[in-house]
């Protein structure tokens, strides 16, 4: 067990699929945005004692870092949610027999936290990105949500020697949620690292999300997200990441050869 776990609800193992030994839970969005729901409600109960949990988008980039990288993949699997961020992992969990319901995104999982928060009264902070791109964010996410409370954006970065500047921000602002946009391993690793010290009842990675509600990125058109090829219209917008996008085919060979097994944690 996990240092990190704690006496909340837990899902049961048939509502997860392990692919190449890294957890994803066959969730949907409204699912996952449910459960996020009850770990505040039960922390709000308890005086908000109860110590932080993490939440985790995991994609196929995410699967070959995490063989490789053993605190990463630790980070995954003892994480509270862990939800499909990615069509290579919808496909891979149907290869193995252990569909997840869809696909279900950062971006899009952050837009619909938000409306959560306005609903209950939730207090967002947005941490990472560049220099100015979360307020951007926050403003774009309370355009969504008119009443949205947002406790605090900061760029920050996860240097080790930045934790407890960032940490007492955190409990200044008296956040419910803080997402952390520095990139897969980073942000999900600095999550993990400091669940016990993190003041607040919800993490969670969401990589380039910030970049595009702010509109420094753009998204692909909603049909091609659809049908799974939004990586194929960033590869069009950014040919740099023609390395990065090799993952995407070991990825599925290693799949089809290794199925479910993965290195231990």
């Amino acid at each position: 067990m996990s240092p990190h776990t704690v006496d909340m609800p837990q899902l049961n193992s048939s509502t997860s699929v392990y692919v190449l030994g890294v957890r994803v839970d066959r969730l949907s969005q409204r699912q996952a945005l449910d459960r996020i729901d009850a770990i505040i409600t039960q922390r709000r109960s308890c005086g908000n004692q109860l110590p932080c949990q993490q939440v985790v988008t995991v994609n196929p980039e995410f699967l070959m870092a995490a063989q490789r990288n053993t605190q990463f993949r630790c980070a995954i699997n003892a994480a509270a949610l862990v939800v499909a961020d990615g069509m290579g992992i919808v496909w891979a969990a149907w290869y193995l027999r252990q569909p997840v319901p869809e696909r279900v995104t950062g971006t899009d999982t952050l837009a619909e936290l938000a409306q959560l928060c306005a609903t209950k009264g939730y207090r967002l902070y947005l941490l990472g990105a560049a220099p100015g791109v979360a307020e951007l964010a926050a403003q774009r996410l309370q355009q969504l949500a008119p009443r949205l409370q947002i406790a605090g954006t900061y760029a920050g970065s996860p240097a080790l020697a930045e934790e407890e500047a960032i940490i007492e921000r955190l409990r200044a602002a008296q956040a419910d949620i803080v997402c952390v946009a520095y990139g897969a391993p980073a942000q999900d690793v600095w999550i993990y690292r400091n669940l016990t010290r993190l003041p607040v009842a919800i993490a969670m990675g969401v990589g380039g999300a910030f970049d595009f509600l702010s509109g420094r990125q753009r998204r692909a058109p909603r049909a091609m997200q659809r049908i799974g090829l939004e990586w194929l219209y960033r590869l069009y917008r950014e040919p740099w990441r023609w390395r990065r996008m090799l993952v995407l085919p070991l990825c599925a060979v290693l799949v089809l050869l290794k199925g479910h097994k993965g290195l231990e944690c």
